[in-house]
């Protein structure tokens, strides 16, 4: 059984060498590669769950055999492995959702590039979430921000460049933040591996030692990453870079660069300074407001677009707001709803995305809501995936975004304090209501009939691994609604041997 503890390591490795060896190989064969890269990063993943769930705690995989502070480790239990497979399934059907759109978008000589940014934006996430040394999650944060700045740029439009220009300006500001950070924390503990740092700053907080720089270095740490996640107000860069991309570059975007680095978060917060320690530099007070106005603002900004690409863009900065309002509740309750948020918002913007191209495919390549009337007829596959989507982002009952905003409600009311309880239902009332005027106008445009049928063509048909990949899509929305208990007990259990 000790093999199983080999895929973690394997997987990040696959991936890693599978971007090279896409750049010596056509566009056809590097697209076959990496999806079958993705596809075997999947199938071991959940193999990894499948076995740490039958473990105690989780186990750490000391590569070449050499211990810190020579060597380097990953760690594996419940809630890395869940997030792992779950990345890697959402992957593997945004890229088959968009293969049609791909072809279209990138010619055929530029495809192996786009693979090669594929395969190294996977194995970055996968090592963002196995990583156990902080310092090498700061390389991969940069990695996965070079891969992604390339699917912005793979079209080589104008608009497509200059989107990626702005992600670069933000995100290289966020990691500047990162490096200051981590080199702080260095300074004072002299420990870069997660474990050894979280016993040296509980010492430093129970004797009151290094306090202010460690107050600094936990507020550089978390906004450095709220940053490149595009938490308001630092979101600027988001709308043109998800707006503009390719289908399958946007679905993976917005459902998983972000989501990486929140996972990242989630175990600085956890693994490295500790709940409490976090709440006592007052990070979770900032992260709470920032969330909240995230919440609102988001989805106003929402509204008031007709294109709509940039409207599900704008939504993102919306649900990435509703993920720092849990953390910043301060109670365990509200980690796991933002966890638990992380799989619901990625499965539905996914499909939203690869929907949303779908429909535009059958009105003329037009992204205006307008133009796109009677599209939901015209493709349903397409649709149904978009009203599937939406109505998870709105939070109707059996749907993934239901189960988030309960989930939100009840650490609210079960921990919180009263001035955040107060607000945080507030917020996710208002939200709802903002969610549901953009989300169910753009549903009942996609269903209403045009009263000129010039982009009508009646000879379309959905190509079948678009089909499949909505189809599943909605499976796993629908999944997440229905049978989120173990999801959620799995969660639970993944935080608490975090601690």
């Amino acid at each position: 059984m000790d093999f199983f503890r080999n895929f973690p390591f394997f997987t990040i490795i696959l991936a890693m060498v599978s971007g090279p060896v896409s750049s010596v190989l056509s566009g056809k064969k590097a697209r076959i590669l990496s999806l079958c890269v993705v596809f075997s990063c999947t199938v071991l993943s959940a193999m990894t769950l499948i076995y740490t769930l039958g473990l105690e705690e989780p186990f750490v995989y000391t590569m070449g055999r050499f211990g810190a502070p020579f060597g380097n480790e990953i760690r594996a239990g419940v809630l890395e492995a869940l997030m792992a497979t779950f990345f890697c399934i959402i992957m593997f059907l945004s890229l088959t959702g968009g293969l049609k759109y791909l072809e279209k978008d990138v010619p055929e000589e530029k495809q192996n590039l786009y693979f090669i940014m594929i395969n190294l934006l996977l194995a970055s996430l996968l090592a963002l979430i196995y990583t156990n040394d902080l310092f090498t999650g700061y390389v991969f944060v940069e990695i996965n921000t070079i891969a992604a700045a390339g699917l912005i740029m793979i079209r080589g439009w104008g608009r497509n460049i200059l989107a990626a220009a702005k992600y670069m300006i933000m995100s290289l500001l966020g990691s500047g933040l990162l490096l200051v950070s981590i080199s702080i924390l260095y300074g004072i503990t002299g420990h870069l591996l997660m474990s050894n740092l979280h016993e040296s700053i509980a010492v430093i907080a129970e004797n009151k030692t290094y306090i202010e720089p460690l107050i600094i270095a936990v507020g550089l740490f978390s906004v450095g990453l709220a940053i490149k996640s595009a938490l308001f107000p630092f979101h600027a860069w988001l709308p043109d870079a998800y707006g503009y991309s390719t289908c399958s570059s946007s679905a993976i975007l917005s459902s998983l660069v972000s989501k990486g680095y929140i996972f990242l978060l989630i175990k600085f917060i956890y693994r490295v300074v500790g709940v409490e320690v976090f709440k006592m530099t007052g990070a979770d007070d900032v992260l709470f407001l920032f969330g909240i106005a995230g919440m609102i603002i988001g989805s106003v900004d929402a509204i008031m677009q007709t294109d709509i690409s940039r409207m599900i863009a704008f939504s993102s900065v919306a649900q990435i707001g509703y993920i720092y309002m849990g953390f910043g509740l301060g109670v365990e309750a509200g980690m796991v709803a933002s966890t638990f948020h992380i799989l619901a918002h990625a499965a539905a913007k996914s499909m939203l995305f690869v929907s949303a191209n779908g429909l535009a495919e059958v009105s003329g390549e037009s992204m205006n809501y307008r133009d796109l009337r009677g599209s939901g007829i015209r493709n349903p596959w397409a649709g149904i995936g978009f009203l599937a989507g939406a109505l998870s982002m709105v939070g109707i009952p059996l749907f993934a975004g239901f189960t988030s905003k309960v989930y939100f409600a009840q650490a609210a009311l079960l921990g919180a304090s009263p001035a955040k309880e107060i607000v945080t239902l507030i917020a996710l009332a208002v939200s709802t209501v903002l969610n549901a005027v953009y989300f169910i106008r753009m549903s009942i445009s996609v269903y209403t009939p045009r009263m000129n049928a010039q982009y009508e063509d009646r000879s379309f048909r959905a190509g079948k691994a678009y089909a499949v990949s909505i189809f599943l899509f909605i499976v796993i929305v629908l999944i997440l609604g229905i049978l989120s208990n173990p999801i959620f007990d799995w969660i639970s259990l993944g935080l608490k041997q975090f601690s």
